[in-house]
């Protein structure tokens, strides 16, 4: 459904094709705040963040309202690809200004609520369970270490639509393994992958960290990654020394309200030094086109398009170009 389409036609059309045909309903799906009970397959879905809607279109659905993440801003590639896929036009979307936006959300009567991406779900709930069944995580902490091919395969189960989701990882899984086998040269490199914040600098590619793209790749910590953690990952000017590896990579997202500005960074002298620096095995990862945000935030859309975006890099890092 399109935010200028015809409601009605929108209304009468199935969710999604290619459901399961061996969906039963009802489904019941345990959560961190009770029970959600879903009587029938649904048609209408609403989202309540943008790595639900992402779900919901990996999955093959159109939500019937989402919220407004960009904001104006320019949709990231991989989005806009499944939404030109889907025929969707523009989606219809709430202000997420000042939060979930409940009344918008029950204004399109949604037959369920996806809410598997989302840090609000604690003060959410007890709002949007009147409205439809919430679909969401069964503890609170997996709003921060559930990944994407769970949170997809929770909500495909309560949309009747598990084969999809299956097929969605299966093609995730793929991309990436075609992408490590053209390039053998990955394979046992060492890699720090450190994010400019406001606030510091931060080593990601700590010990503790799920392996991600880069090791799905072939890649692997360093041993300085033992020196890091979730809640201890700071590296101070100081230390720079710690951020060496095979393959240095950075990415300043957050562009002038960073600690530190990219020429400052790498114009200091320390950096300099490192290895990676002299021998060119370090590049910046971008942000502007929303890979940076997709490489720490992943979801059934993203993933592949990451690996599209991040091989070519890593190629030129790893062979000092």
């Amino acid at each position: 459904m399109t935010a200028c389409s015809d409601s009605t036609a929108a209304k009468d059309k199935p969710a999604a094709a290619g459901a399961d045909a061996s969906a039963g309903f009802p489904v019941s799906l345990t959560n961190a705040w009770g029970t959600t009970e879903v009587k029938k397959k649904p048609v209408k879905v609403a989202t309540v963040s943008d790595g639900d809607t992402a779900i919901a279109l990996a999955l093959g659905i159109v939500p019937v309202i989402t919220p407004d993440v960009e904001d104006g801003a320019k949709i990231p590639e991989y989005k806009q690809r499944a939404i030109d896929k889907l025929g969707a036009g523009k989606l219809k979307t709430y202000d997420d200004t000042d939060g979930t936006a409940y009344e918008a959300i029950a204004a399109e009567a949604p037959d369920v609520i996806l809410g598997m991406n989302t840090w609000e779900m604690d003060a959410d709930y007890a709002k949007l369970q009147p409205i439809a069944p919430v679909v969401t995580f069964t503890d609170k902490a997996h709003a921060d270490t559930l990944t994407w091919q769970d949170r997809l395969k929770t909500a495909a189960k309560a949309l009747g639509l598990s084969a999809k989701a299956d097929e969605v990882i299966a093609a995730n899984e793929k991309a990436t393994a075609d992408a490590a086998a053209a390039h053998p040269e990955f394979k046992g490199k060492t890699y720090t992958y450190t994010v400019v914040h406001p606030e510091q600098i931060s080593f990601m590619s700590y010990a503790a960290q799920d392996p991600g793209v880069f090791e799905k790749l072939g890649f692997t910590k360093t041993d300085k990654a033992k020196n890091y953690a979730p809640d201890k990952n700071a590296v101070s000017l100081e230390n720079l020394d710690q951020l060496d590896a095979d393959v240095l990579l950075v990415t300043y997202p957050f562009g002038d309200r960073g600690v530190i500005s990219a020429t400052e960074l790498e114009s200091n002298k320390l950096f300099q030094s490192l290895n990676a620096v002299k021998s060119k095995h370090f590049t910046v990862i971008p942000s502007e086109n929303s890979l940076s945000s997709a490489i720490a935030y992943p979801d059934p859309l993203s993933a592949p398009w990451v690996v599209e975006q991040l091989t070519p890099l890593l190629a030129k890092a790893a062979a000092g170009q």
